[in-house]
């Protein structure tokens, strides 16, 4: 009984550290964890001023997706090379590339002799940062999983999600607060003494895992593949709303993309160490959890993304107002996410959970699909708190599901594959979100516009964000007679009728996709949850636990 008592510690690779290196390490990994959170929640509510005055909103949705695509990416490779060379050494260079590639994004737009302009430094910034950000989101979670066995990791789960809902509620109301009393650019800033405090505990008390199994060769073809499908596939998806589905260029990106990806499987198959194993795909759970997250995820981004352009663009609250207002849903994912843990732990399945995650949120997203420049600012709050309930159910959950039935030393694999399709589905949500948004805006906005005006006065209407400018852009095109100023007050109201046209179609989208999800769910097989460690006991767990290194 001793001895399987001493198998299970080691199991957990943390039977090496004295408390206060337990403690510290735990510090590190949470502010690790805050650093890129916080950057998730607190960038959303400043978009609008930053495009805005970086002239881009014809490349809105390109500063998110640069860094979903990026992040998307590293997830699964730096996952895989942790595997090979450790934990340590790739999320210290995590976190310091982060926090240079967001100093760089604060200076944006001021570097006149980099890239063209202020709006494409801020996106390759962003695709720089991503980097970081996807290494940091893969290797914290690996690392919890590397120090704790399933019957401990609860209540350090419960510790990481306390981190997650602090940079969720504090995220976008500091975000706004900043883009109203400072600048913009301070939202990026904001990292560098984060990530500061962050290398430092890190480097001072993390210790250095080496894997138990050393593996001969990293997969550089799957890399390469992986990559060069996934950035053809978001420029096609991008370049729709400018070019139409027709267009050959858009053609060629997605028959580009379809070719990569035929061979990224192709190698992945033959691969001696893949990054992403195409056999844990097989088992049903890992295959219906990783299609209902890419699904639900592209819903959430619709649902989300763009919300705070609606609220600041069509009921014209501040930014600030609209980070509080996002607050609701912010508050209620941690609170549906603490719920999932206790209900899932206390019943020893998860199916129940998923289905009520997935209802709240088809709910939601529906009555999301009503909203119109009427709306109130408390039905809105009302309605993102039910769907932020949804999410906080749902996501812990399918971890969980697939964690569960992850065979020995499979449990690092499955968790980045996982991770990895939540994040290419909103990757591919932010693009597809953003080409509906502005294709149906200028489509409804040339609609609606008067006979003969002209194509000076119109231009500047593609970025309806910067309604100042345009105040002022219509007082010199137009004068200042009476009939420019009821013109120019047509074509403002114009601006707001035409993003609530845009905003219905991608709520009713979002809409569609949660039923999707939804539907997949009653394809999940309900496992009874295991009360040991990777499925096969102490003594395999034992076998596949890392090696402390000092």
């Amino acid at each position: 009984m001793a001895a399987d008592k001493t198998a299970h510690k080691q199991a957990a690779g943390f039977h090496e550290l004295d408390g206060t290196q337990l403690a510290w390490t735990i510090v590190g990994l949470q502010v690790t964890l805050l650093l890129a959170a916080l950057d998730q929640t607190i960038v959303a509510t400043a978009m609008p001023k930053i495009v805005a005055q970086l002239n881009g909103f014809e490349r809105y949705a390109w500063v998110t997706t640069a860094y979903m695509l990026s992040s998307t990416t590293a997830v699964p490779i730096f996952g895989k090379l942790s595997d090979i060379f450790g934990r340590k050494q790739l999320l210290l260079l995590g976190v310091a590339g982060f926090v240079l590639s967001s100093a760089l994004c604060g200076m944006a737009g001021g570097i006149p002799w980099l890239f063209g302009g202020g709006m494409n430094q801020l996106i390759i910034f962003r695709g720089l940062q991503g980097i970081g950000g996807g290494i940091i989101m893969a290797l914290v979670f690996t690392v919890i999983a590397d120090l704790f066995p399933p019957a401990e990791r609860g209540k350090y789960q419960g510790y990481f999600t306390a981190v997650w809902a602090v940079a969720s509620v504090v995220g976008p109301a500091l975000g706004g607060w900043i883009t109203d009393h400072w600048t913009w650019r301070w939202v990026f800033y904001v990292n560098l003494p984060v990530g500061f405090v962050a290398t430092i505990v890190l480097w001072r008390a993390f210790p250095a895992f080496a894997p138990a199994r050393k593996i001969a060769a990293v997969d550089y073809p799957g890399v390469g593949a992986l990559i060069g499908f996934m950035i053809p596939l978001l420029l096609g998806l991008t370049l729709v709303a400018n070019q139409g589905i027709a267009s050959p260029s858009v053609a060629a990106m997605f028959v580009v993309a379809a070719i990569v990806f035929c061979l990224f499987l192709y190698l992945e198959a033959r691969a001696a160490e893949p990054i992403i194993p195409l056999s844990i795909f097989k088992e049903p759970v890992m295959a219906v959890s990783a299609t209902s997250l890419f699904v639900m995820t592209m819903s959430m981004f619709g649902a989300t993304l763009f919300m705070p352009l609606f609220l600041q663009s069509v009921l014209g609250v501040s930014a600030t107002r609209s980070g509080s207002l996002m607050m609701s849903m912010m508050l209620a994912v941690p609170a549906g996410a603490t719920v999932s843990g206790q209900i899932v732990t206390r019943l020893g399945r998860y199916k129940k959970v998923t289905f009520s995650g997935l209802s709240l949120i088809v709910v939601a997203s529906g009555l999301l699909a009503t909203i119109n420049g009427g709306t109130s600012q408390l039905t809105c709050c009302l309605y993102l708190a039910l769907l932020g309930v949804g999410l906080g159910l749902l996501m812990p959950t399918y971890t969980v599901a697939v964690q569960n039935v992850a065979g020995p030393g499979q449990l690092g694999v499955v968790t980045a594959a996982t991770q990895f399709c939540r994040s290419i589905g909103g990757t591919v949500g932010a693009a597809v979100f953003g080409s509906i948004l502005l294709s149906r805006y200028t489509a409804h906005f040339k609609e609606l516009a008067p006979a003969g005006v002209s194509e000076a006065v119109m231009a500047p209407f593609v970025n309806p964000l910067a309604l100042a400018r345009l105040q002022a852009h219509l007082s010199t095109a137009l004068g200042t007679s009476v009939e420019a100023k009821r013109l120019a007050a047509v074509l403002l109201s114009n601006v707001r009728e035409s993003l609530v046209y845009a905003s219905d179609s991608i709520f009713l989208s979002s809409f569609s996709l949660a039923v999707l999800a939804f539907l997949l769910n009653f394809f999940l097989r309900d496992v009874p949850l295991r009360r040991h460690h990777h499925g096969q006991g102490p003594a395999a767990a034992e076998a596949a636990a890392p090696v402390l290194v000092e």
